[in-house]
């Protein structure tokens, strides 16, 4: 495949031809850095894990110079805390047994840029080549710049498509803001009760950012079990993981509803479900 950057890659870990692994995907993720698809799609690829009939394929945009670094990563310059993260990432990809893992290598000032077209015409050949059935990327609620407009450039490429090209479904996932607060029956539901090793595995590989500083693997954990326990408080506990995602297929088939609007939406009943119960205690 011919991308915006002569240096992004395409990693398969089982050495199936590229073009075959591309094509088996059945799950597909688009992630800002390194380290957000293990975070916020543990689902699907448990799902995938040792099926024959699925298979995860992750998409990673930027190229990770921008990292905190501490402790042995330190001193480590941006180009190679890049080739740091970049090995992390295939490594993970390795574990979790990906279909396949692509990596954009894209500065995130051009994410961030919509006068730059080139990271959509980037995820749409990617689309193309994979044909998803389900597509996972950031939620429109979290708090970190570049994963909104990873999300926005997502949402643009989607609508390229034709409506035969599209997936099933378009799903906004947990990182840097957890979805509690949403309503119970705006919630899109991912038990991840199962594999809790291989879980902390796949977040456990990222030591640039572990060491360095930031245990994104025991509180990736410790947000799936409160969601397990808290999702419910007048019965016993369904899973012991769980994590929480916004349905965002709406946005995928209506060009004329703005993702602005469309998360308001969230909010809204957010807000109402708040009055309405202090309401009622009053």
């Amino acid at each position: 495949m011919k991308f915006y950057l002569d240096t992004a890659e395409i990693y398969v870990p089982d050495n199936t031809p590229v073009e075959a692994a591309l094509a088996r995907t059945t799950h597909l993720c688009f992630a800002a850095h390194q380290d957000d698809i293990e975070i916020m799609a543990a689902q699907p690829i448990l799902e995938c894990f040792q099926q024959k009939d699925k298979w995860f394929t992750g998409v990673v945009v930027t190229d990770g110079r921008g990292s905190p670094r501490d402790d042995l990563y330190k001193e480590y310059s941006d180009d190679e805390m890049r080739l740091v993260r970049f090995k992390e990432q295939r490594k993970a990809a390795f574990v979790g047994e990906f279909s396949a893992q692509v990596m954009l290598d894209l500065p995130s000032k051009i994410i961030k840029d919509t006068s730059r077209n080139e990271p959509v015409e980037d995820m749409v050949a990617v689309l193309r080549a994979t044909k998803p059935q389900i597509v996972y990327t950031h939620n429109l609620a979290d708090k970190h710049d570049t994963h909104v407009a990873v999300t926005l450039r997502v949402i643009e490429a989607l609508r390229r498509l034709a409506p035969a090209e599209r997936p099933e479904r378009v799903v906004g996932c947990e990182v840097w803001r957890s979805l509690d607060w949403m309503v119970d029956p705006d919630k899109v539901l991912m038990n991840v009760s199962d594999h809790e090793n291989l879980q902390f595995a796949l977040l456990g590989v990222f030591d640039s950012q572990i060491a360095g500083g930031k245990r994104y693997d025991l509180a990736s954990m410790g947000r799936r079990r409160a969601n397990a326990t808290y999702f419910e408080s007048h019965g016993v506990d369904a899973t012991t993981g769980l994590s929480y995602a916004m349905d965002m297929t709406p946005l995928m088939n209506d060009a004329d509803k703005k993702p602005a609007e469309f998360v308001q939406e969230f909010i809204q009943r957010f807000a109402q479900d708040v009055n309405e119960r202090v309401g009622r205690m009053c």
